[in-house]
């Protein structure tokens, strides 16, 4: 069952930007803040690559290397959506994009759930 619902990809030049959103309208306002949520891409023949996560209030946030300076990552608690703004995008970054739960924002950023969304494709080409 799908509780989050990723919205917002597509095909971009490089140089481009794109914003994702992840929405959980399934879920209750408690269950939703009671967990930081956080984006995570796979590309075909790569491992799956942790990107971004931002705790319950908002307050903690981490990013990968390899995004850190140009993907902000934001949650509207009220709208219970978390978005990703993905700036300066490169070919690398073609993937499909997953938002997920996750208890907190400590450690690497593995280990996703119990909520996921069905994924969202980024291309990013000329």
């Amino acid at each position: 069952q799908v509780q989050l619902v990723e919205s917002g990809g597509g095909s971009v030049q490089p140089g481009g930007s794109l914003r994702l959103s992840c929405a959980a309208s399934d879920l209750t306002l408690t269950s939703y803040t009671s967990y930081a949520i956080g984006w995570f891409r796979q590309a075909p023949g790569r491992e799956r690559e942790g990107l971004s996560c931002i705790s319950s209030s908002g307050g903690e946030i981490k990013y990968a290397d390899s995004v850190k300076g140009r993907f902000t990552i934001s949650r509207d608690n009220a709208k219970k959506t978390v978005y990703l703004q993905m700036n300066s995008l490169k070919g690398e970054d073609t993937a499909v994009y997953y938002c997920a739960s996750r208890v907190g924002c400590a450690g690497s950023l593995t280990g996703w759930g119990p909520f996921w969304g069905q994924g969202t494709q980024v291309t990013v080409s000329s």
